[in-house]
């Protein structure tokens, strides 16, 4: 597998992982962790968690458009796959704290570096997506 491809060092990492670990089989249990590390909820929530600990509500004010519902689920979901330490205090009132374990930052990092991409990009983005609504709509008159 060449590492020119993109994921290939993923999916080579898995794969010494876990035999059984391959991406792009349908069947494969490791799809389960990807769609838990790239939902849009999960990227924000890990490059947040980047610059340190937080709070349920430090993170529902910080990530915009979330649901308590959604922020809860996410975090439940990168907590069980080993990203995210959920931390309680037996406190009145009840205090949580979340933070990246080591693993969960790689995964940050990793992350964060799209997510500074999109932003640096989104102009072009934004050119691309005009130039296909205005050549539709030519077309479609």
């Amino acid at each position: 597998m060449s590492t020119d491809t993109p994921g290939a060092s993923l999916r080579a990492a898995l794969a010494r992982q876990n035999q059984d670990a391959h991406l792009l089989a349908a069947a494969c249990p490791s799809r389960v962790v990807l769609s838990h590390l790239t939902s849009r909820w999960a990227v924000l929530v890990l490059v947040l968690l980047l610059s340190g600990t937080r709070r349920f509500s430090e993170l529902r004010r910080e990530v915009g458009g979330v649901s308590e519902k959604m922020l809860a689920q996410t975090l439940e979901a990168l907590a069980g796959d080993g990203f995210v330490l959920r931390q309680a205090y037996m406190v009145i009132p009840p205090k949580v704290e979340y933070s990246l374990t080591p693993m969960g930052r790689e995964a940050a990092e990793r992350l964060a570096v799209l997510v500074d991409w999109i932003e640096d990009n989104y102009a072009r983005i934004e050119q691309a997506r005009a130039g296909l609504a205005a050549a539709a709509a030519k077309n479609a008159a």
